[in-house]
């Protein structure tokens, strides 16, 4: 279908805490361990649980020539005991190719991972293959933590006479331009404009809870132009009584736009998916976040993206 059919919503609006924030802002390197433990393939099952001993963990990577080629885990070690293999060797008991998280990863991915799979413990690999971190749940809360103390000593400080800026311009309507080119395909500087746009908004005083919601509904509609469309841009209008964000694209548009809405519908390629995007979760996000969304789409040209956020002064 072509042009495909736009969709206009009014959402009911949702609450985005601001540990939800900082997970989409943070990298799984930020939260990972660095110093981790390791065995190889010819350790012992024997050897194994003295290793959980004496360091108090409950599983471990299997690295052979700097290279992880599975996980070990305190589970794997009862099931040897009860079995009586003991001198078993971990490469015969280790998970092979286990679910991994990437290093430059947003810890938000390793949020859903941890949900979806409920494993206790990811590694984490970088782009080559090799292992430079494991991740459990607490590293996560901790690196929250960090950044909210870290955030609000650079709040305060940055914090200055623009947070009143439209009580003192003088004119009969007052919009701020804010303009952020994408670059299609490149996942380094992916979610870069959505950042810039937070760090904006937080100097110019507005409403934490409405950066918030800004900063994950931009940084959706980013993801979706970095993966599927050659270009875009990103244009914030903020004005004293709304904030309106486009997303515009050149790409290969929406067949279907009510399918694209549905929750884990995606039509990422697999290397794309393999980097840790296009978990198909992107524009109901958006939709979460915004007050009111506007999706239009044509199949071999692009995409217009249309999101309102209202400010609290023009609700009240």
């Amino acid at each position: 279908m072509s042009p495909a059919q736009p969709i206009n919503a009014r959402t009911r609006k949702k609450t985005v805490t601001k540990l939800q924030e900082l997970a989409y802002e943070l990298k799984v390197a930020q939260a990972m361990t660095t110093e981790v433990i390791t065995v190889s393939p010819d350790t012992t099952m024997a050897e194994f649980r003295e290793i959980l001993r004496a360091n108090r963990i409950s599983g471990t990577p299997v690295v052979e020539g700097g290279k992880m080629v599975g996980i070990i885990s305190i589970e794997d070690l009862i099931k040897a005991l009860a079995s009586g293999e003991v001198e078993a060797k971990v490469g015969d008991k280790m998970t092979r190719n286990p679910e991994t998280l990437y290093a430059d990863e947003p810890l938000i991915h390793a949020v859903s991972k941890f949900e979806r799979l409920g494993y206790g413990r990811f590694p984490v690999i970088d782009r080559d293959g090799n292992l430079v971190g494991i991740l459990v749940q607490g590293d996560i809360v901790r690196a929250l933590l960090r950044q909210l103390e870290i955030e609000y000593h650079e709040e305060e400080i940055h914090r200055y006479r623009a947070s009143h800026i439209f009580e003192d311009i003088l004119a009969d309507q007052i919009t701020l331009l804010f303009r952020y080119h994408i670059e299609g395909g490149n996942f380094t500087k992916a979610g870069d404009a959505s950042s810039r746009l937070k760090k904006t908004l937080t100097r110019l005083g507005i409403d934490p809870r409405i950066v918030r919601r800004v900063a994950i509904a931009s940084y959706e509609a980013e993801m979706n132009i970095v993966i599927y469309a050659e270009e875009g841009e990103i244009t914030a209008e903020v004005q004293p009584g709304q904030i309106r964000i486009i997303a515009a694209d050149k790409g290969p548009g929406i067949p279907d736009i009510e399918k694209a809405m549905e929750p884990g519908f995606s039509t990422a390629p697999e290397w794309v998916r393999e980097l840790g995007f296009g978990a198909g979760m992107g524009l109901p996000n958006i939709q979460n976040c915004s007050d009111e969304m506007k999706l239009e789409s044509t199949v071999g040209v692009g995409t217009r993206l249309e999101i309102l956020i209202y400010l609290p002064s023009a609700t009240q």
